[in-house]
């Protein structure tokens, strides 16, 4: 099982007809976001799908600083509090 989630909604083809695709991807581990050129070394885009990119992208983001934020509150409780 990959610790990687693709964005399901994400289908950035290119433009040429080779079939080479873009990926987004947030790792549920650490919180970082893969860019992947599938299939070569780049790829020519519509600028629908660039767009869909570049949400792709701000969706990762925003979970990416969601789970840290949760990480960061959890990390917060488990710390012991002044006396009382």
């Amino acid at each position: 099982m990959s610790v990687f989630r693709s964005d399901p909604s994400l289908e950035a083809r290119d433009v040429t007809g080779a079939g080479d695709e873009a990926d987004v991807a947030l790792n549920l581990v650490t919180g970082n976001i893969r860019l992947s050129i599938l299939w070569t070394q780049e790829i020519q885009l519509s600028a629908d799908d660039a767009e869909q990119v570049a949400k792709a992208l701000q969706r990762a983001a925003a979970e990416s600083r969601s789970m840290a934020r949760a990480k960061a509150s959890g990390a917060a409780e488990d710390q012991p509090g002044p006396a009382a």
